[in-house]
């Protein structure tokens, strides 16, 4: 089998497992809360996108990435991390609500351009390295927790359902 299919085949196989754990663990205790407070799990969650960072040491994944992947992925976390820590810092006023919107909109859109990106820069998953469990781990689970946070930013005070 070719490794592309091994590489994609983890990937579906994450956004499952992480699909399955959000709908019985996480949203059931998030939507009970209210908005800054529901947030607030998955803007820490977020924090740790700095791991994205990995994408451009030399060492960590081949010399051979391409860097039409790496750079805009690395720098793209780096910027995420860093809205959700101001976000998290400046809840639960207002801006802090705002800041929330911006780190979603930009964490989504930087997470599905390094998919874009992955597959027109001849990305293959053994240039990755050690930094493969980032899209076949991590990267499910932080799109699946960006739909969590706009269901909860598009919800007033309380959620319910």
């Amino acid at each position: 089998m070719p490794p592309q299919l091994y590489f994609f085949t983890s990937i579906v196989f994450a956004f499952i497992a992480w699909g399955i754990v959000a709908k019985r663990y996480i949203w059931p205790r998030l939507r009970l809360l209210p908005r800054t407070e529901a947030l607030r799990p998955l803007l820490i969650l977020h924090s740790f996108r700095f791991v994205g960072l990995a994408f451009v040491v030399t060492g960590v994944v081949s010399p051979d990435l391409p860097s039409a992947f790496a750079n805009p992925a690395a720098y793209g976390d780096i910027v995420a991390a860093t809205l959700a820590l101001v976000a998290l810092a400046a809840l639960p006023s207002r801006a802090g609500v705002v800041i929330a919107w911006i780190f979603s909109l930009w964490g989504s859109f930087d997470l599905l351009i390094a998919f874009y990106n992955g597959g027109t820069s001849g990305l293959m998953p053994g240039q990755l390295g050690a930094a493969y469990f980032i899209p076949t781990f991590l990267v499910p689970l932080m799109l699946i927790t960006h739909a969590l946070a706009f269901r909860i930013l598009l919800q007033q005070k309380v959620m319910a359902a």
